[in-house]
C-alpha cells in the first residue's frame, strides 16, 4: 500500500481532523508529522466533540495505531492531558506509539514564546504561546531534548544545563525576570518519563514494516499550506513545514512512497493569528459567517480566538494546492453557506491597478485587493444530503466552479461535522 497524506490549502482550520477521521476508518496508521500543541483539530463522533491537539485524528477506531513522528514538537503534559481527558468520556485507551526521536517542548519554550511576544507588542506575529518557535530554535542550534533522552538522566542534565546558561542570560537582561531552576525542569521530565515510556518506540522502523506489509498509512498535517515558513505567509507562519513533501521527513516514511496527497480546502476562507488576508471581511458579514460556520461557529481550537473571516480564495487556494501536490481535494463546510442569495468569491487579486492570479509574496499581499465574483446561492439547508446529485443545483455548481478554478477533482464534500456528513464523489 502507499501513504496519503492529509493536508490543508490555506492558513489551517480547514477541517483536516475531521477529513482524517473519516478515511482513518480504513487506515492501520495514523501519523502526526509536524507541529505541536498549537493548533486543533476538532472531531465529532458517537463518543462527542473533541478537539485535539497532538493526538492523531485516529485514536477513536481501535484498531489504528497512532504515530506522533520525530518531527512533531511533543509537550509531553499536553500529551498526557489530551490522553487522560478522552478516557474520562469513555473513549478506549488510544493504541499510541511515540517516536523516540521526536524532540520535547520544555516549560522555558513555553515561557519565552509568552515574553516575546508581549514584548513585541503591536509588532508581534501571533503566536498561540504554545512555545513552537522557541522550540524549533533550540532544535536547529542544536539544543533540542529527544525523547530518548529521557531515559538517560547524565545526558539530560547535562543539556538542560546547558540550554539555560544562554537562557537565563536573556531571562535576567532581555525580560527582567528570574532565572529557571534546571532541578525543577529535569524533575518535571523524569516524572512524565515513566508515564510516557510504554508508548515509546522507533516508530521509523515501525512505518517502513508496515509498508512492507502492505499497510495503509495516513499522514496528518497541522495548520495550512500559507502557514509554511519557506512558501507561506512569512513572517506569520509556523516554525515547521506545513507541507505534504515534509511528510517524509517528519514521520520517516519514504518520500516515493507518498502517492495521494488529499487537501482540504474550505467552501469560503478563515484565518487565526496575523498577517495579510486578501479576502478577509468584517462587520455583520464577518459576524454572521463566524457564527453559522462550523458546529459551534468559528473559534480556534486551540486559542478559543474568533476567527478572522473571508470569501472562498480562489488566488490563495490554488497555490496551497499547488505546493501541496495534490491529488484531491475534500472541500469542507458547504452547508455554512446555505443562507447566502448570492456568494462572493475572491478570483483573482488587483496590485497596483493590475489583475493577477499569481499568490505574491507578503510585501505585496499588503498591497492586494480581492477581485470578486459572485455566484448564485441555494437558500436552503443541504445538511440531509447524501449524495452530490442530490445537492441543489448551484450548490454543486458551486462545488464545480472550485474545482475549475484549483484545477484538481472535488473527490468529497462535506456538508455538516458529522462523519457521516461527507459526501463522497
Amino acid at each position: 500500500m502507499t501513504v496519503t497524506a492529509i493536508v490543508g490549502a490555506n492558513w489551517g482550520d480547514e477541517g483536516k481532523g475531521k477529513v482524517t477521521d473519516v478515511l482513518a476508518a480504513k487506515a492501520r496508521y495514523v501519523v502526526r508529522y509536524q507541529g505541536g500543541s498549537n493548533a486543533g483539530h476538532t472531531i465529532i463522533n458517537h463518543f462527542g466533540k473533541f478537539a485535539l491537539h497532538l493526538l492523531p485524528s485516529g485514536v477513536f477506531y481501535p484498531q489504528t495505531v497512532n504515530v506522533i513522528g520525530p518531527g512533531v514538537a511533543l509537550n509531553i503534559d499536553n500529551l498526557l492531558g489530551e490522553i487522560d481527558h478522552l478516557l474520562a468520556r469513555g473513549v478506549p485507551e488510544p493504541n499510541l506509539r511515540v517516536s523516540d526521536r521526536a524532540q520535547i517542548v520544555l516549560p522555558y519554550h513555553i515561557a519565552f514564546d509568552s515574553l516575546e511576544e508581549e514584548r513585541l507588542g503591536d509588532r508581534k506575529f501571533g503566536s498561540t504561546k504554545q512555545g513552537i518557535a522557541p522550540f524549533y530554535a533550540d532544535k536547529y542550534v542544536k539544543r533540542g531534548i529527544q525523547v530518548a533522552d529521557l531515559y538517560n538522566e547524565e545526558r539530560l542534565r547535562a543539556q538542560i544545563e546547558a540550554s539555560l546558561e544562554s537562557k537565563n542570560v536573556l531571562l535576567e537582561h532581555l525580560y527582567k525576570k528570574p532565572p529557571i531552576d534546571a532541578e525543577e525542569i529535569i524533575a518535571g521530565l523524569l516524572k512524565h518519563a515513566e508515564r510516557l515510556k510504554p508508548y515509546v518506540c522507533d516508530t521509523t522502523t515501525l512505518l517502513h514494516r508496515a509498508l512492507e506489509q502492505g499497510e495503509q498509512i495516513l499522514v496528518e498535517g497541522q495548520l495550512g499550506a500559507l502557514r509554511d515558513p519557506d512558501h507561506g505567509i512569512y513572517p506569520y507562519s509556523t516554525s515547521s513545514s506545513t507541507l505534504a513533501g515534509f511528510a517524509s521527513v517528519g514521520a520517516g516514511v519514504p518520500p516515493h512512497s507518498i502517492k495521494q496527497v488529499v487537501t482540504v480546502v474550505k467552501a469560503y476562507s478563515s484565518c487565526v493569528g496575523e498577517g495579510p488576508f486578501v479576502s478577509e471581511i468584517s462587520g455583520n458579514q464577518a459576524d454572521e459567517l463566524r457564527t453559522r460556520g462550523g458546529d459551534a461557529g468559528e473559534f480556534g481550537a486551540t486559542t478559543g480566538r474568533p476567527r478572522r473571516m473571508g470569501w472562498f480564495d480562489a488566488v490563495a487556494s490554488r497555490y496551497g494546492c499547488m505546493l501541496q501536490g495534490t491529488t484531491e481535494i475534500a472541500l469542507t463546510n458547504l452547508d455554512v453557506l446555505g443562507y447566502l442569495d448570492e456568494i462572493p468569491v475572491c478570483t483573482a487579486y488587483r496590485i497596483a491597478g493590475e489583475i493577477t492570479e499569481r499568490f505574491p509574496v507578503t510585501a505585496e499581499l499588503y498591497n492586494s485587493e480581492p477581485v470578486l465574483e459572485n455566484l448564485p446561492g441555494w437558500k436552503m439547508d443541504i445538511s440531509n444530503v447524501r449524495k452530490f446529485s442530490d445537492l441543489p443545483v448551484n450548490a454543486q455548481n458551486y462545488v464545480l466552479h472550485i474545482e475549475k478554478w484549483l484545477g484538481k477533482p472535488v473527490r468529497w464534500v462535506s456538508i455538516g461535522p458529522k462523519r457521516e456528513q461527507m459526501i463522497e464523489r
